[in-house]
């Protein structure tokens, strides 16, 4: 009966399975794998010509003490570092000691900031979605410890004359700045040594952002990094010079109009909100994507009120929605008018555009440099308008790009056409899971997932005739691929032990998705890296 009801072995047949253990049987001797074995293999299947024989068996003693942490003493005296067939697929499959990507940097990191896609969080601090989630420090901790260099905080002032971190007009809980401030100092550089940059969106007093500016250089100290004078800057600092170095950033407060609105009318459809947190709450316990069908409908024909915005329900202690846009009409981007001690501190400065002004000319390069913020529809506009002036401006100006208002559920935009133009900061909200979040995740696994990745030098220079890249103007030549997924490991990983039947394992595939832009080696073969 016990025979019968026992877990299925791998078919025969299965590819993977087959052709480890025939890999495993040319290296292995009597059903173990020594550390001669390991390097034979290394050497002649994997073209590892650097590693010696110590190497690899330091690797193999590193790899016996991680599997025998959880043994006891007795067991771990008898335990060997030679590997069984398990043992080398365990190897075969571990990110950390067989990653197919270098876990050192290898881009040249002495470039200005603008020559680099960075891994960029928006509304760092919310748990969930955009409504009726909490707000915390853990969201910012666990994006700084998954490579994120830039967190957005939303600054308001707080009932007792102090500074809170939330999502005004909705029913966000608050946290206090200096929860937030700690939790960056904490973390920042626990998965990488570059520059984190916080960009805070203030709808505070002079006094509230004097107030700010202390809490900044009191928590952060040293890491606190600022330019020497108040002139603008004519070219950005690069990471490199920036190591261990935490830089501040504004964005526009009209932003927060958009997502207000978009709040005014998501709160009327008081089942969206008990939907969209049922869908939190399951996210926090499956490290697999939530998505509930009907919710997702609702929030994609969301209807954004067009006037003042502002919410029912929303803190009675922030600014009203027409109090906002009467306070930002003259300083929106303009950071001259801050309190001049929190000015002070601002690296990556707004400039505040002549009214009238159309984006197009808002992109013209000059002589100092700036950053400027586009919601992701207004970028697909632009894009399709004037492509070439986007690039133009990202070679040596940040643009930053974030989801529109009514993303209430916290979903994200697909972020391929703001990096295809160039984009810096392709802001993404970190608090679920989903194909626009994994292209993100994947991206910046590489340059050892230092959370800068060097763009190509076709977006960074014009070609030897003076023409600006247009990623538009070429269809991209068709590429077929054949990926074959021979074996997985992982994916039990994102599921409670009784989740499933106990004596029927599921049957699960794999989704490969490929992300490369062809037509860029095919149309400036002469800037490739």
């Amino acid at each position: 009966m016990c025979t019968m009801l026992r877990r299925r072995k791998p078919l025969k047949g299965d590819m993977g399975q087959d052709l480890s253990v025939e890999i495993f049987g040319r290296f292995s001797k009597d059903g173990k794998m020594g550390a001669d074995g390991l390097l034979k293999f290394l050497q002649t299947e994997q073209g590892d010509s650097t590693s010696t024989l110590e190497d690899v068996k330091r690797l193999m003693e590193r790899i016996r003490k991680e599997n025998s942490a959880h043994l006891s003493i007795f067991s771990k005296v008898l335990s060997s570092s030679d590997f069984s067939h398990s043992d080398f697929v365990n190897y075969l499959l571990s990110p950390k000691h067989n990653s197919c990507l270098p876990t050192e940097v290898y881009h040249d990191m002495t470039q200005p900031l603008p020559h680099y896609w960075i891994f960029t969080g928006h509304n760092s601090y919310l748990t969930g979605n955009q409504l009726s989630s909490d707000s915390s420090d853990e969201p910012i901790r666990a994006a700084l410890q998954r490579g994120v260099r830039v967190v957005e905080l939303d600054l308001w002032p707080d009932d007792k004359g102090g500074v809170k971190v939330t999502h005004g007009n909705t029913l966000t809980n608050p946290v206090s700045l200096e929860k937030c401030l700690i939790a960056i100092k904490e973390k920042a550089f626990s998965s990488s040594e570059y520059p984190v940059c916080v960009t805070l969106e203030d709808h505070l007093t002079s006094d509230l952002q004097a107030k700010a500016a202390e809490m900044l250089t009191r928590i952060l100290g040293e890491s606190l990094f600022y330019p020497k004078t108040s002139d603008p800057l004519t070219e950005f600092p690069s990471p490199e010079s920036l190591k261990k170095r935490i830089i501040v950033s504004t964005k526009p407060p009209k932003e927060y109009l958009e997502a207000s609105a978009a709040a005014k009318t998501a709160l009327k459809d008081k089942g969206l909100v008990k939907e969209l947190e049922k869908e939190d709450a399951e996210q926090k316990i499956s490290k697999a994507p939530v998505k509930h069908e009907g919710l997702s409908d609702k929030v994609a024909t969301l209807q954004v009120s067009e006037d003042v915005p502002g919410a029912a329900m929303s803190d009675p202690t922030s600014p009203s929605p027409k109090q906002v846009a009467a306070e930002d009409s003259g300083s929106d981007d303009d950071d001259s008018k801050k309190n001049p001690h929190y000015a002070r501190l601002i690296t990556i400065r707004q400039v505040k555009p002549v009214k009238g002004t159309s984006t197009k000319d808002r992109l013209k390069v000059e002589e100092t440099v700036k950053r400027i913020s586009l919601a992701e529809s207004k970028l697909k506009d632009v894009c399709e308008e004037f492509p070439e002036e986007v690039v133009k401006f990202t070679q040596r100006n940040i643009l930053r790009v974030y989801p529109a208002g009514s993303r209430v559920d916290s979903s994200n935009y697909n972020p391929i056409m703001a990096w295809n133009h160039g984009a810096q900061m392709v802001a993404q909200n970190m608090q679920g899971l989903g194909k626009e979040l994994w292209q993100a995740h994947g991206k910046f696994r590489g340059n050892g997932g230092c959370g800068y990745i060097l763009k190509p030098k076709f977006l960074l220079e014009n070609s030897p005739t003076g023409e600006v890249f247009n990623p538009l103007k070429f269809k991209q030549p068709e590429i077929k691929f054949k990926v074959k997924a021979m074996m997985t490991l992982g994916w039990d990983k994102a599921f409670g032990k009784r989740h499933f039947d106990l004596f029927s394992p599921p049957d699960f595939f794999t989704r490969v998705r490929l992300l490369f832009n062809a037509f860029f080696c095919v149309m400036f073969p002469q800037f490739l890296l």
